[in-house]
């Protein structure tokens, strides 16, 4: 595991010890940023990574001029392991934010906080999809020209609400973008 691009690029993250956490790999990672520098997301976003694990999404993020990072994990270990890559890559403090608490909580209190991308990788047989699409839509966590990719199963389904999606499959796993339709979207 390491960071694929940006100012922290090639720095190693420290893996999980155990299989609790399910890291994304490189190659999936860099697909995935791949996908959002052609859609234009570059420096000054705002990201949530939601289901932390090891922070290896929010620390790319950050790694490629992402001004803010907000981690969020109700496990006590991945907090730790978040907490000891940001510092192994030397991010600058005032750049996260790091919580170890439910992701239904940490929306309720980040309620209209319009990130630009929003990271969600839940447990495969969580079944956490639905619920996690409905409360960033009710809350207003996501920025309305904003990006929610959830990283799932090939074999899980979930409704999308009013977001627009669009997927890559990688393998086994599936990159779920999704995002307002134009119509709902405006300037912040």
């Amino acid at each position: 595991m390491r960071v694929i691009s940006g100012k922290y690029k090639g720095k190693k993250l420290i893996a999980p010890l155990n299989d609790k956490v399910r890291p994304t790999t490189d190659r999936i990672k860099e697909t995935l940023f791949n996908i959002l520098a052609s859609r234009g997301y570059k420096e000054g976003i705002k990201v949530l990574d939601l289901f932390g694990g090891t922070g290896a999404l929010g620390i790319e993020a950050l790694s490629r001029g992402a001004d803010k990072a907000v981690f969020i994990d109700n496990d006590s270990e991945s907090i730790k392991l978040i907490r000891q890559n940001l510092v192994k890559v030397n991010a600058p403090a005032e750049t996260y934010e790091v919580y170890n608490v439910d992701f239904a909580f940490a929306l309720k209190k980040l309620k209209d906080k319009g990130f630009d991308l929003i990271f969600a990788d839940p447990p495969y047989a969580g079944g956490l999809e639905n619920e996690i699409v409905d409360k960033i839509d009710e809350l207003g966590v996501l920025a309305t020209d904003g990006t929610l990719i959830i990283e799932h199963s090939r074999n899980v389904r979930f409704e999308t609400g009013k977001f627009i999606e669009d997927e890559r499959i990688c393998g086994n796993t599936v990159l779920s973008f999704l995002s307002y339709p134009k119509e709902e979207r405006h300037n912040e």
